[in-house]
């Protein structure tokens, strides 16, 4: 493992706790998509079918474990335990046009046509838009707090740190994973406004980041 990839597993978990605390502490989910948090815990989930039957290392067993539990433990708080502050009005990504999508190309581009692969395929694809609810949700109602534009951050940090990786392991081990790269190239091409704006805005002590809203 190189510096870039166990940065970015780090800036990962980084942000889902950053995220945790905000609705923890808080006591509210306001800002948060839900339908959001609901993809990434099927990222997760269909990432890592293979948790009880192949063993890597003892690091990437116990980070698969957290990111499960984690991403549970968030749509928990959005849907039972903070419910009554998800801003469901606003939350209203059509979701099923990014499952058909990545459904489709699962099937369609994989390694092996066998259920895992395909899953763990899916879940790339998937992991690569399933922020977009979020981004939008943030566009819809024109603003977001300071802790909520933290958490984003760090999420995109984690892809471009694996882009690093990428680049790192394809020059020194000859290593490259086309899906992975390209869905990550892909993801992180949707934080770049995001990015620009959290230096300029969120960093600068102005709090809230305010957004354009939807024409």
């Amino acid at each position: 493992m190189n510096v870039f990839r166990l940065a970015g597993d780090v800036s990962h978990l980084v942000a889902i706790i950053i995220l945790l605390l905000k609705i923890w502490r808080s006591k509210s989910c306001a800002g948060i998509s839900g339908k959001s948090q609901v993809l990434f815990a099927l990222v997760f989930t269909t990432r890592y079918l293979d948790l009880f039957t192949v063993f890597i290392s003892a690091y990437n067993t116990v980070m698969k474990v957290v990111f499960l539990a984690l991403a549970y433990a968030t749509v928990y708080l959005i849907y039972v335990r903070f419910r009554s502050s998800y801003d469901s009005e606003n939350d209203t990504f059509r979701v099923e046009f990014l499952l058909v999508p990545t459904v489709g190309l699962s099937f369609l581009e994989n390694y092996a046509f066998t259920p895992l692969e395909i899953m763990w395929t899916f879940s790339i694809f998937l992991e690569a838009v399933a922020i977009m609810p979020q981004l939008f949700l943030i566009t819809k109602t024109g603003e977001a707090e300071s802790i909520t534009t933290h958490y984003l951050f760090f999420l995109g940090l984690y892809r471009a740190l694996y882009i690093a990786n990428w680049v790192w392991r394809y020059h020194t081990e000859g290593f490259f994973d086309q899906i992975a790269v390209v869905s990550g190239v892909v993801q992180t091409i949707f934080y770049c406004d995001f990015f620009y704006l959290y230096v300029t805005k969120v960093l600068r002590g102005k709090g809230k980041m305010s957004l354009p809203m939807p024409i």
